[in-house]
């Protein structure tokens, strides 16, 4: 039934009884989009927790192994918590490989191969994010493009043109590779450093009269530290993990790096000394494990903290 008056010559009509839904109760909408929240927000985490077990996982399991005896390593019923912990797998480790040598070539490779790929990188990355043009366009493209590269394709040419130096078998040909491998994601990881910078402070510093020397130092410098810190620790991590060029390149036994001596727990016939291998290769990881925590540390930490002046 349709309610209709008349007055004065208007009409007014109101809707059918009945027709009309009432209003849901207040505040309905801002409880959905919480909990709308509320689910994504549980679902990225269940998804991150996901995906660090997935991490984890090669970690504990060699964790694991390290601190085995032959009898669980042979058992068909394996274990996450070893039953009888040893540490026989350590000594044998050390007594079978020369480890010690071996982790003081990579770290001598690794140490100035980082040092030079920062000394390098630095004032070339200075320059491809202040002054931009087409040949610091091109030549980011190719920093980008140059990391697609597989290690076959290029072990030939390096190959041929360090024999032709007399650098095979040699850690210093072995810290040329690593430098130049190591350069183009220095680069562009500090180029990014360099232009989250604001210019503005350096123009506040050339009107007080400071030089573009002084300004490098005294302003740029500071800022860039923690990039220039966690390019490093990232150009020292793949140096110290790096094998297949160390594997190519070295012969010598006393030269070879960490990771080529840890191939030699393996038998001629391809099986492994299992315990032992678990046991160094845990000794290996650690390094990194700890570098990766001062990385994180550092790009927390910001780079920019206190630079703007009030």
């Amino acid at each position: 039934m349709t309610a209709t008056e008349s007055t004065g010559g208007s009409k007014r009509s109101s809707a059918p009884l009945g027709a009309g839904s009432a209003p849901g109760p207040r505040g309905t909408p801002r409880r959905t989009s919480t909990s709308r929240r509320t689910a994504t927000r549980a679902g990225q985490y269940i998804a991150l927790l996901g995906y660090l077990t997935f991490l984890a996982f090669p970690f504990l399991w060699l964790l694991s192994t390290a601190f085995k005896p032959p009898r669980e390593l042979g058992s068909i019923h394996p274990t996450w918590i070893p039953e009888a912990p040893t540490l026989e797998n350590f000594r044998q480790a050390f007594a079978q490989q020369p480890l010690p040598a071996a982790a003081g070539n990579s770290l001598l490779a690794a140490a100035v191969s980082a040092l030079l790929a920062i000394l390098l990188a630095t004032p070339m990355a200075y320059v491809l994010a202040r002054f931009r043009n087409r040949l610091s366009r091109a030549a980011t493209g190719w920093v980008v493009i140059s990391q697609a590269f597989p290690l076959v394709l290029v072990i030939i040419p390096l190959f041929l043109i360090l024999k032709g130096l007399h650098l095979v078998d040699s850690r210093i040909g072995l810290i040329m590779v690593y430098v130049v491998w190591s350069l183009p994601f220095a680069l562009w990881m500090l180029t990014g450093y360099v232009r989250a910078i604001p210019r503005e402070l350096e123009e506040a510093a050339a009107v007080d009269g400071a030089g573009r020397l002084r300004t490098l130092v005294s302003v740029t410098a500071p800022l860039l530290a923690p990039g220039i810190v966690a390019t490093a620790l990232f150009a020292f991590i793949t140096a110290w993990n790096e094998f297949f060029f160390a594997l190519v390149l070295l012969k010598s036994p006393e030269k070879q790096t960490l990771p080529v001596v840890l191939t030699h727990f393996l038998g001629a016939e391809g099986v492994a000394d299992l315990g032992p291998l678990a046991a160094a290769a845990l000794l290996a990881t650690l390094p990194s494990l700890l570098l990766f925590a001062a990385i994180q540390r550092r790009i927390t930490g910001g780079m920019l903290a206190g630079a703007v002046k009030s």
